[in-house]
C-alpha cells in the first residue's frame, strides 16, 4: 500500500491527496505548518494553514497569499483524504497535519513545543498529541544533551542580567528570532525593570499576536525612546542579524545576550560572541521529543530536520519502524532565509 507522505524535490508530498506539506519550491497545492520562513515560502497556487496563523503568513508572503485558513480540528476532504491541523505548541498558529485516507492515520507533526517539564509556550496553543499509525516528526535537538531547564529559571536569569545593565546604565541587546522567540520573550520577562524596545522586523509580528489575542508588554521603537537615559534601563529585543551591525552601534555602550536552544552549547555561545547565552527553545528537547512521538503510539516513525540519525538508532531500538527524510528546513526558527534581514525600515528607525 502507497505511503501517505513521501519525499519529492519539491518538498513532503501526499500522492492520494495530490498536495505538498511545507514544500521548499512552488507547488500547486500547499499545507503550511507554520509561518517561520524555511516552512513557508511565497509561489503557492493554493494554500492551507491554520486560521491563527493568518496574520503572520500573510504579513511575511503577501497580502494576496491564496491561503484558506482552518481553525484547530476542522477539517477538509481533498481527493478523498480527510486533512486537519492540530496545535503544534511551536509558534502562533503552528500545527500539525493529520491526514486520514483508506483507514489509515499519518500525521506530520511540523516542528512543536514539548519538554520534560510539560510546560507549555504561553504565546500559542499547546501540542496536542495525536494518535497516528505513521508519525513524522522534527528532530532539531535530538541529542540527548539538549534537555530544557523550567521557563522561571530561564526568564529569571534574562530579568536579572537586564537589572544588572540597567544598574549600570547599559541597555540590552537581546538576540532572537524575529517570529515566534521574540513574542514569548516579551511574554516572559519583567517589563517593570524598564522600558522595552524592539527592532522593526519585530514590531509587525509583534502586532500580529496582538490581533490574535496574546498579550504582550508595551514597546517601541529605538526612535522613539525619549532620551538615552531611558535606552540605558532598557532592554532591546532583534533578530540575530543586527549583530555587529550599524543599527547595534546606535545602542552605544551595551551588553548582549542570545535566547536560542543552541546556546546549550558552550561552543554554540562562544561563536554567537555575545555576552550571555540563554537557553530557550521553540522546539521540542530530548526527553520532548520521545514523549510525543510514544503519545502517538505510532509504530512507524518517520525523521526529519535535525540530528536525525541519532533518532532513528534510537527509535529501533524501541522497537520501532523508522527512517528519515532528508528535507531543505532550516535550523531554530529558520529565520537565516527570512526576508527582513537586517536593515530597519525607515518608519520604525
Amino acid at each position: 500500500m502507497q505511503d501517505l507522505v513521501i519525499a519529492r524535490p519539491q518538498g513532503l508530498y501526499c500522492p492520494p491527496g495530490d498536495f505538498y506539506i511545507d514544500p521548499w519550491r512552488p507547488v500547486h497545492r500547499a499545507v503550511i505548518t507554520h509561518a517561520h520562513a524555511d516552512h513557508a515560502r511565497a509561489g503557492h497556487g493554493r494554500v492551507l494553514a491554520t486560521a491563527a496563523s493568518e496574520g503572520v503568513l500573510r504579513s511575511r508572503l503577501g497580502a494576496a497569499l491564496p491561503l484558506q485558513g482552518l481553525a484547530y480540528g476542522e477539517a477538509v476532504v481533498h481527493n478523498g483524504v480527510r486533512v486537519s491541523l492540530h496545535p503544534a505548541g511551536h509558534v502562533l498558529g503552528s500545527a500539525q497535519v493529520r491526514l486520514e485516507h483508506g483507514g489509515r492515520v499519518w500525521v506530520c507533526s511540523g516542528d512543536y513545543y514539548l519538554s520534560a517539564h510539560d510546560e507549555r509556550n504561553p504565546t500559542c496553543e499547546p501540542f496536542e498529541p495525536l494518535r497516528c499509525d505513521c508519525f513524522i516528526t522534527e528532530s532539531t535537538f535530538g541529542l540527548p544533551v539538549y534537555r530544557w531547564s523550567r521557563q522561571a529559571e530561564v526568564f529569571g536569569a534574562i530579568d536579572a542580567w537586564w537589572r544588572a545593565n540597567a544598574a549600570a546604565g547599559r541597555p540590552s541587546l537581546l538576540l532572537a528570532y524575529s517570529f515566534g522567540k521574540a513574542q514569548r520573550l516579551l511574554a516572559g520577562v519583567d517589563a517593570s525593570i524598564g522600558p522595552i524596545v524592539v527592532h522593526g522586523a519585530v514590531a509587525p509580528l509583534n502586532a500580529a499576536y496582538r490581533a490574535a489575542g496574546v498579550p504582550l508588554p508595551e514597546a517601541v521603537a529605538l526612535g522613539d525612546l525619549p532620551d538615552k537615559r531611558a535606552l540605558g534601563q532598557a532592554l532591546v529585543v532583534a533578530p540575530p542579524s543586527v549583530h555587529a551591525s550599524a543599527w547595534a552601534r546606535r545602542l552605544g555602550d551595551f551588553s548582549d545576550g542570545f535566547a536560542s536552544g543552541w546556546m546549550a552549547l558552550r561552543g554554540a555561545r562562544r561563536r554567537q560572541g555575545v555576552d550571555r547565552g540563554f537557553v530557550l527553545s521553540d522546539h521540542a528537547d530530548w526527553p520532548g521529543l520521545q514523549r510525543a512521538i510514544a503519545a502517538t503510539g505510532a509504530e512507524r516513525v518517520i525523521v526529519t530536520h535535525g540530528q536525525e540519525a541519532v533518532m532513528v538508532r534510537w527509535l529501533r531500538e524501541q522497537g520501532l519502524q523508522a527512517d528519515s527524510f532528508r528535507t531543505e528546513y532550516g535550523a531554530e526558527g529558520g529565520e537565516k532565509d527570512d526576508p527582513v534581514g537586517a536593515a530597519e525600515p525607515a518608519a520604525a528607525a
